[in-house]
């Protein structure tokens, strides 16, 4: 755990997908110590051309872009370890996309341990379990 969902404005490519799985799997596991072994990505593509910013497309504007959120359960990272991961994503994904539009967001959802798992177990059982 945790999942991220992933939507860049590029034409699909292998090699973007392993680039990108691999900074976001790096960012994730050294900035919010999420084990790297639990932690699953989605990625979508978006056209440039069906990405919309101010009522003009990206290919217009001759910029990428990208979104992703990442769940992790409440309480298990500070302010200050989110705040530097979304700083070092977002310049990770400019190195990657190169000029990157500044409306470009990520958004780390806390979520209650007893509302959220994997494996058919809630975060909220394994913790308690883990005590015993």
């Amino acid at each position: 755990m945790p999942i991220l969902n992933v939507k860049i404005s590029q034409p699909a490519s292998d090699r973007l997908t392993h680039d990108v799985s691999e900074m976001l799997l790096e960012l994730t596991t050294r900035i919010l110590r999420k084990k790297r072994e639990l932690t699953s990505i989605a990625i979508d593509y978006v056209p440039p051309e069906h990405w919309v910013v101010g009522g003009s497309t990206l290919a217009a504007q001759g910029t990428n872009s990208f979104y992703f959120d990442i769940k992790v359960v409440d309480g298990t990272n500070t302010k200050d370890e989110k705040a530097q991961y979304i700083a070092e994503a977002f310049a990770a994904f400019g190195k990657l996309l190169g000029s990157l539009h500044e409306e470009s967001y990520i958004y780390v959802h806390d979520v209650r341990a007893e509302a959220y798992g994997f494996g058919g177990l809630t975060q909220e059982y394994r913790y308690i379990k883990g005590k015993t």
